[in-house]
């Protein structure tokens, strides 16, 4: 369900604005994008895991401020980071 530290560095490695960059926005809508689909994927076959419905629900607005944040501050690193994680809207 969560993900492995490998993986998290190579999403920091990937999304970071600049070098040892792990606290960006855009680097932590990339975590938590990743742990949405993961969760995404647990709740398919588990379907009565409320608990970790609530923990998907709290993570999806979490990810909304965050870009709703990047959107008011540059609108062009907003639409970038969008299209590099293939989000809706």
């Amino acid at each position: 369900m969560s993900i492995t530290a490998e993986r998290k560095q190579e999403l920091i490695k990937e999304y970071a604005v600049k070098e040892a960059d792990t606290g960006s926005p855009e680097v932590q809508v990339a975590i938590l994008t990743e742990r949405i689909i993961n969760l995404t994927d647990h709740l398919k076959t588990h379907k009565k895991d409320f608990h970790s419905r609530r923990g998907l629900l709290m993570m999806v607005g979490q990810r909304r401020r965050l870009l709703d944040y990047v959107k008011r501050k540059k609108v062009e690193r907003y639409e970038t980071l969008i299209k590099r994680l293939n989000l809706r809207r």
